[in-house]
This record gives C-alpha cells, sequence and structure tokens, in this order.
C-alpha cells in the first residue's frame, strides 16, 4: 500500500490543483536530466522573471502579505528569493516549518493563507522540502528563512487551471523522527529497534494472531499539538505485513509524507487521531480495518497490516468558506 500524499486543503479548487503538485511525476528525481544535475538536486528549479520578480512580499511569517500586479504574463514558471536569509539551502527530504498563500493574480485576493491552518499559535505549519508539490517547491534549494514568490502558468496545474501565485517563507527545521519521550513496551506487540536514522525495523512473533480490532502502543510520547479528525498529518512511517514484508515506507523513499487522516484505512486513522505531535506508534490492524478482501498492491487480501508512524507535525482543515 502507498499512502497518496495530500491532495487537497478543501477551501477551493486551485488549492486542490497546487497541493496536487505541477510535476508530472510523484517521485522528485524520476526524470533527471543528463546534463544538470541541479534539475534532480532542486527539482522544477524555478528561476527569476519577470513576472516573479514584479511581486512585492512584505512582512514575516506568519504575517506575509503580498501584492500582485494583475497584468503578469504567466509564460513560464517562474520563482524569485523576495528576502534571502543565510540558512543552509534546503534540500530534498527535510521538513521544515513556515507559511504559504496562495494569491488570484486576477484580483489579488488570498485564497488560502496556511497561517490559518495552524496547530497553535505559532502560525507556522509544516512544509515537506520536495520537487513535486508546489509547496515544497517553493522553499527548495532556498536557504532557510528566506521568502519567495512563485508564478505558475495554470497549464501546468491541469485542464482549465487559472494561473496563481504562491508566495512562502520557510523558518525552522523540524525533526525527521519522532522526539517523544520513550515509553514502555506493550505485552503481545511486535518489536520494534531503531537504527542510528531513527528508521524502525519490525520484530513479529511467529505464532502472531491478529486481533478483532486495532491494538495500538505509543512507543514515545510527543507534547505537540494533538491530531484531530480531518486534520493533515506530516509522518514517516513504515508498512510491514505479518511475515515481516515491508509493503511500503516513507523511510525507504527518503522523505517524510503528509496526509489527510479521513484518507486512510480506518486502522491507521485510530493510530493518528487523538495522538501528539512527537508521539511514535504502533498499530497492528485486522483485514476489516484494513483493505479488506481486497487485494492492494503486494498486500495479498484479507491481511492484516502493521504500521511504525512516527507524528513528526499536524496542520488544521481550512475553514470552509
Amino acid at each position: 500500500m502507498r499512502i497518496r500524499p495530500l491532495a487537497a486543503l478543501s477551501v477551493a479548487a486551485m488549492s486542490a490543483l497546487l497541493l496536487a503538485g505541477c510535476a508530472g511525476s510523484g517521485e522528485p528525481d524520476a526524470t533527471p536530466s543528463p546534463s544538470s544535475s541541479a534539475a534532480s538536486e532542486c527539482g522544477l528549479d524555478p528561476q527569476p522573471g519577470a513576472d516573479s520578480d514584479a511581486i512585492t512580499v512584505t512582512g514575516s511569517a506568519p504575517s506575509l502579505a503580498a501584492q500582485v500586479p494583475a497584468d503578469l504574463e504567466f509564460a513560464d514558471l517562474q520563482r524569485t528569493i523576495s528576502e534571502q536569509a543565510d540558512g543552509e539551502d534546503l534540500a530534498i527530504g527535510q521538513l521544515v516549518s513556515g507559511q504559504y498563500l496562495v494569491v488570484d493574480p486576477t484580483t489579488g485576493e488570498v485564497l488560502l493563507d496556511s497561517a490559518t491552518t495552524a496547530p497553535d499559535d505559532s502560525g507556522l505549519v509544516p512544509i515537506v522540502v520536495d520537487g513535486s508539490s508546489i509547496f515544497g517547491s517553493s522553499v527548495l534549494c532556498t536557504p532557510l528563512g528566506s521568502a519567495t514568490a512563485f508564478t505558475i502558468p495554470g497549464s501546468m496545474l491541469g485542464e482549465g487551471a487559472s494561473n496563481a501565485v504562491v508566495v512562502a517563507q520557510s523558518v525552522d527545521q523540524l525533526s525527521l523522527v519522532a522526539t517523544g519521550e520513550d515509553q514502555d513496551p506493550v505485552a503481545g506487540m511486535p518489536e520494534v529497534e531503531l537504527d542510528s536514522d531513527g528508521k524502525p525495523s519490525v520484530t513479529i512473533a511467529d505464532d502472531f494472531t491478529a486481533p478483532d480490532t486495532t491494538q495500538l502502543a505509543v512507543l514515545k510520547k510527543g507534547d505537540g499539538p494533538t491530531v484531530n479528525p480531518g486534520d493533515t498529518v506530516f509522518v514517516q512511517y513504515l508498512g510491514v505485513l505479518p511475515d515481516g514484508t515491508e509493503f511500503d515506507s516513507s523511510w525507504s523513499r527518503g522523505q517524510p509524507t503528509s496526509f489527510q487522516t479521513t484518507g486512510v484505512v480506518q486502522g491507521f486513522q485510530k493510530a493518528l487521531e487523538g495522538q501528539t505531535v512527537g508521539s511514535q506508534m504502533l498499530a497492528v490492524i485486522p483485514a476489516a480495518e484494513g483493505y479488506g478482501d481486497q487485494e492492494q498492491g503486494s498486500i495479498p487480501a484479507n491481511s492484516p497490516l502493521i504500521f511504525v508512524v512516527d507524528i513528526l507535525g499536524v496542520q488544521r482543515a481550512a475553514a470552509a468558506e
């Protein structure tokens, strides 16, 4: 099973298109250019241009603002660093806190302000740094702390999509592993070991029997915000079958991922909602709360699922207008 990244924040079709990304592949390095390593290291590697240079960015996260001229041409993808900080350049696979705005270039209206979806009074939300999504690309290969203006032609967002402007700023680098306090093991649950990078491995007893309902164990207890139903969570996770076979892992893909709690199987949802950022969860999910009698890729029909999940961050669902 692959847990797909977040597809939308449910505020507008524009936001959905932006969050789905403008690259043709979900893998940042799926089609690297043979002539330049920047194409893989920096994703789409948007360059400054007349459009992005014309946008005025004021304030700092979480109080960014932007003035967008109404006569932008949107001839191609452009990105200008409007405020360059002195932090290290951000690379694919990192996780940062920050703020972004989605602006309608025809009216100057802010369609989405991520500060309104922050889980606390910081006004900041997590951003996965990658080259295949708009928000990740907005900060990729820029110094930590920098603010950018990003212009995206509608033709890159899908048929019938409108042109868009994204203004973003990274603030702090976030941990790629759960940082909560270690908890005592739960008897009868699989054993989890972590390597030096925090990547988990799971040992399952030979006499493993699937439970009737999802069984959870808190391996680390974080002290961050609580995950609410419908929130977007930012996680690292490993999924294995009862024989120990890995069927999905953000670790194997080299970067954390994000998705809404309501967009995963019931058992996984139970492992997320009500938990706190910084926690690491172990979930043993019966087939009835997984995929039931449906085969899913390498997951056989009627198979229990076992997950280890590091909860790295959370973003509230945007309020419906």
